[in-house]
Formats: C-alpha cells, sequence, structure tokens
C-alpha cells in the first residue's frame, strides 16, 4: 500500500520526473554547465535561504514531538552554516561579487518559491510546511542519488551535489516522508496542494537558469 508521500509523489509524477531529468540537472551532474549559468542558478538559489530558514521554524514551532523538532533544528543549523558557506565559496570561484549578488532581481520563479514557503508557514500547518520541505528536499535527494560517478572535478559542482546525496541529508529526507505520512492525511487537502504548487515551483526555477531560451 502507498504512504501518503508517496501517493503525492505519484500525482506529481510527470512534473517531478522533469525536474529530476531537467538539462540543468544533467549538465550541472556531469560537470559541463556553463559558469554563467551555475552562477545564475545559484545567485536565485541563495535567495530562499531566509525563507527556507522561516518555514523550518514553522515546522519547528508546529511539531508535536520533541524530537522532530531536534531534527528539524540540526538540519536547520547545517543550511546556516555548511550550505550557507558553500555559497560563498562558489561565488567566489565563479567571480560573482557581492554587489552583483545582491542586485539582480528575483526570476518569477524564485520570488513565487519564496512566497510560497512564507505562506506555509503562516498557515501554522505543520502538514503544510511538511509538504513543501519534502519536495524542496526530496526532489534534490532524488535527482543527487541520480549523480554519476566520480564527481565533477569542479568543488561548485561536485559539493553541490554532494550536499544533497549523502547519509546524513538522506536520512533526513526519509524523516521528512515519514512525518508527512504521519500527519498529512488529517489535512490532505492542504498538504496536496503545496506540495503540487511547490514541485511546479522547482520545475520552473530550473527552467529559470536558461531564460530567456528554452530548457
Amino acid at each position: 500500500m502507498e504512504s501518503f508521500s508517496q501517493r503525492l509523489r505519484a500525482a506529481a509524477g510527470p512534473a517531478w520526473s522533469r525536474a529530476v531529468e531537467h538539462r540543468f540537472v544533467r549538465e550541472l551532474c556531469e560537470g559541463r554547465i556553463a559558469d554563467a549559468d551555475m552562477a545564475r542558478y545559484l545567485v536565485q538559489d541563495h535567495r530562499f535561504i531566509d525563507a527556507f530558514v522561516t518555514l523550518l521554524g514553522a515546522a519547528i514551532a508546529g511539531a508535536d514531538d520533541f524530537s522532530a523538532r531536534l531534527r528539524l533544528g540540526r538540519f536547520a543549523g547545517m543550511v546556516c552554516s555548511e550550505e550557507n558557506d558553500y555559497f560563498l565559496r562558489a561565488f567566489e570561484a565563479l567571480g560573482v561579487d557581492e554587489v552583483a549578488r545582491t542586485q539582480a532581481p528575483d526570476a518569477a520563479p524564485t520570488a513565487a518559491f519564496k512566497a510560497l514557503m512564507r505562506e506555509a508557514a503562516a498557515s501554522s500547518s505543520y502538514a503544510a510546511a511538511l509538504a513543501v520541505l519534502n519536495v524542496a528536499e526530496g526532489l534534490y535527494l532524488d535527482w543527487a542519488q541520480r549523480a554519476p560517478q566520480p564527481r565533477p572535478p569542479s568543488f561548485v559542482h561536485a559539493e553541490w551535489i554532494t550536499l544533497h546525496d549523502n547519509p546524513f541529508f538522506a536520512d533526513f529526507v526519509g524523516f521528512l516522508r515519514a512525518e508527512l505520512d504521519r500527519v498529512g492525511p488529517a489535512e490532505e487537502a492542504l498538504a496536496r496542494s503545496f506540495f503540487e504548487r511547490a514541485v511546479a515551483l522547482e520545475l520552473a526555477f530550473f527552467d529559470a537558469v536558461y531564460a530567456p531560451e528554452s530548457p
């Protein structure tokens, strides 16, 4: 019998598959993505951190179990330290200075995804927060686990893959799925709405790496 999270994943199947098999993912994992495209992607992805930490905070507040709060808190710490450090080193390697990084406008999918994260946080629904987190982290685990070995020679590519394909991250995604399976069915329509919108935005976000050309 399919779990609740598996049913949501199956319902979003076409968009999910297009995202994890996207041109951006292929070029990144093969180490052949153009520096300008990678820089554009990272500048936009870094914009998520504030909204994402807000979402994690809402999940911590909404969790009904202390051990779940600890798991979410540890992950928030990783995002604010190791992951943020990667961004700063990658920007330096790609020649993206602070002015270019901060003055570039949000792409439309970036703005929409930030708004979705804040909407889920403001809903005070643990299930809504988990639905978005399951997409934001589960979709990345899915594509990163498909990345071929050896990793690309550039740390900009290799570390971004490894940040989303390691035992700690895989275990955390498993935890997110189990929590959504546990609390999601009680708020099925809400969780499904947030999940499906998040998948659509992940796909649009990858598309925007190559804007204005088609992916």
